[in-house]
């Protein structure tokens, strides 16, 4: 996957608690044979309300969501990560997230953010008050929020979280780190448990 450093983008404030999966992709547009991710997107509520903040000029080009407490419940559909990736949106910005929608976010280079509620309340207000004229960025190196309105706002990442997504590993290239790692430990074990010689031998 894409690794992840920095992104800069217009934040779009979608204020709501409990977005859910099916708001984000609907099932309906996925049985496509080839999906369009970038339409895909709150396809429904773009669709049935003219006011919705993707609709409105200035939140057009997203780069940033900035949304409430337990983004991404429902179902674990992937399609709701790949249409925010497929607009240029690389950072939800939450109060919190839905455990397996974060683990998907990381799994696809998309930084998902939790900010103290202190600073997520003085962020979204900055957002507001931006209304999409100027763009904020958000670094992981640093873990740090720059943008319009005040001083970097810091945010908290687990050092393994942050590692995959710096050095844009899913599970499968987090194993691959390791492949050396394994195919020893198969040898050793291959000694005293025959039924392992054969899974050894394949990989060497």
């Amino acid at each position: 996957m894409q690794p992840f450093t920095r992104h800069s983008g217009i934040a779009v404030p979608l204020l709501k608690d409990d977005i859910n999966t099916d708001q984000v992709a609907p099932v309906q547009a996925m049985r496509a044979l080839k999906p369009d991710y970038k339409a895909l997107l709150f396809m429904r509520s773009r669709a049935e309300d003219p006011d919705f903040v993707l609709n409105q000029p200035q939140f057009r080009e997203p780069g940033i969501l900035v949304a409430g407490h337990n983004f991404g419940a429902g179902s674990s559909r992937e399609a709701a990560v790949w249409g925010m990736l497929a607009n240029n949106i690389r950072v939800i910005v939450a109060r919190s997230f839905a455990d397996i929608y974060r683990e998907n976010c990381l799994q696809n280079g998309l930084l998902p953010v939790v900010l103290a509620a202190q600073d997520a309340d003085a962020f979204e207000q900055r957002v507001l008050a931006a209304n999409g004229s100027a763009p904020f960025t958000v670094d992981l190196e640093t873990q740090r929020i720059s943008g319009p309105g005040g001083p970097d706002i810091a945010f908290d990442m687990p050092a393994a979280d942050r590692m995959r997504l710096l050095e844009g590993l899913d599970d499968i290239g987090l194993t691959l780190r390791h492949r050396d790692e394994i195919v020893d430990w198969e040898k050793r074990m291959a000694g005293s448990q025959p039924w392992l010689q054969f899974a050894t031998d394949s990989r060497t």
